[in-house]
């Protein structure tokens, strides 16, 4: 037998039926210190070494981030389907 159910409800909805602690005055902290250091940045290398600091692997996740954006930019660009 196979029994589906769908639940309509917000996320923070989901998170308090699953016991799940909230944690909106952590990531508005987060957010907010992240848009207050952005107002000091004047050059892109100080907007790069900015995002290695917040980068959860550091330099190696910074890599893989570009990485994974060299590989979507290159799939979309030059290429011409239709025929």
């Amino acid at each position: 037998m196979k029994v589906t159910v769908d639940v309509d409800c917000t996320p923070a909805e989901a998170r308090a039926f699953l016991g799940l602690p909230d944690v909106t005055p952590i990531h508005d902290k987060y957010v907010k210190t992240m848009v207050d250091s952005f107002d000091g940045v004047g050059s892109v290398e100080q907007m790069e070494t900015l995002f290695k600091s917040f980068s959860p692997l550091g330099d190696a996740g910074m890599r893989l981030f570009q990485q994974m954006m060299n590989v979507g930019l290159s799939g979309m660009g030059g290429k011409d389907d239709k025929k």
